[in-house]
């Protein structure tokens, strides 16, 4: 049978590549890849990794970056080490990541640079977890993140001090964050008067604070200024990339210093101990725990609690037949500080008195009957 040739085609191929003299060469296309997530490295150039991950890199250029982009490449550079089983190399890459975090967050003393080195750490640690071929750290892996698991090395025991490094790091952090509100949290909570009309450093009962009912310049600002700093607090925390959960414990943490402060100082001063003040200190107390809850953090307020129950115990009436109602309002209060408060108290105005002595002692044998039903 006659065959048919098919006519040829020109075609233009817009991949292909022109010559310096104008000819027309193919072009060379690259196959995907399947990248393994590893950095191969010499064991020379450990130091010049960590000083340019670690040492170099300021929290003003971190946050511009992936958040725990350090502690990716650490780990990349370890599942290479992992990878040729060479234990000297990855024990002087973690060894090195180490010092050089404890000696930067000794050297800069800032939270910021802190916050950095906590998120990165944890995050080495997290993927150290989950790429461990531990059991229960796979759960939630999928097939290939299970596949790309270490093979060679059980780093159990460098989990452990990078865990204990976290800690060192979080609980400086809860030292300089401490510092930060200390000067804050009394004006505040306690001195802050945001109730137009009462003034709680006047005797006679509901008085204008000023001729507009504004408060006086002395002490305006006081909560804003809190709120501004925990603010910018939960901002830093979340530009490093700080798990929520961190977070969390942090400012619950913070919570707790700012109202032992609080209470601290009330049971110090009777000026402070009367109806008018435990209303301003409630009010204020609420602006704490409405922050608290935009920013998604529940739980931070609950250390709160002694504070509060502080403040109704001012505004609550006194006499023998609410013994047992205070008594269950102030379960988060201690009775020497029930007591101590009830003590304390002043009258706001010339028409009300102090609180009779047979009340406080009738409180003092029904806090007593509390503590012995607990300890049974």
């Amino acid at each position: 049978p006659d065959t048919v040739e098919a006519p040829a085609e020109l075609s233009t191929d817009t991949n292909q590549s022109s010559t310096s003299n104008g000819s027309i060469m193919p072009a060379i296309r690259k196959k995907e890849r399947d990248y393994e997530g590893m950095f191969e490295f010499k064991k020379e150039d450990t130091t010049t990794i960590i000083r340019h991950i670690v040492i170099d890199l300021k929290p003003k250029v971190a946050v511009t970056l992936l958040p725990g982009l350090p502690a990716y490449i650490l780990f990349m550079c370890i599942r290479h080490t992992d990878c040729i089983n060479d234990d000297d190399k990855v024990r002087s890459l973690l060894t090195g990541y180490l010092n050089a975090v404890k000696r930067v967050v000794k050297k800069r003393e800032d939270f910021d640079s802190s916050v950095l080195w906590l998120s990165n750490t944890l995050r080495l640690l997290h993927n150290m977890k989950q790429y461990s071929g531990d059991k229960p750290f796979q759960i939630e892996n999928t097939p290939r993140q299970n596949a790309q698991c270490l093979r060679n090395f059980d780093l159990s025991e460098y989990r452990v001090v990078l865990s204990n490094v976290a800690l060192w790091i979080f609980n400086n952090i809860m030292t300089l964050l401490k510092e930060r509100i200390q000067a804050l949290t009394v004006p505040a909570l306690l001195e802050h008067e945001a109730i137009a009309g009462l003034n709680s450093n006047k005797r006679g009962g509901l008085a204008r604070s000023c001729s507009m009912g504004e408060e006086p310049e002395s002490t305006q600002q006081k909560l804003d200024k809190l709120l501004d700093e925990l603010s910018a607090i939960h901002k830093a925390l979340q530009y490093h990339g700080v798990d929520p959960e961190i977070i969390g414990q942090l400012f619950k943490h913070l919570f707790y210093f700012m109202c032992a402060s609080a209470l601290n100082n009330l049971l110090l001063r009777n000026e402070l101990c009367h109806w008018t003040k435990g209303m301003q200190i409630r009010y204020n107390l609420s602006h704490l725990e409405q922050w608290a809850r935009d920013q998604s953090l529940p739980t931070a307020a609950e250390p709160l609690q002694p504070i509060i129950q502080a403040a109704q115990l001012l505004q609550a009436r006194k006499t023998d037949d609410d013994v047992n109602s205070v008594c269950e309002m102030c379960n988060k209060l201690t009775a020497n500080q029930i007591i101590k408060i009830l003590n304390l108290y002043t009258p706001a105005d010339e028409y009300e008195t102090r609180v009779p002595v047979s009340f406080i002692k009738k409180v003092q044998a029904q806090l007593e009957e509390r503590k012995e039903s607990n300890e049974q």
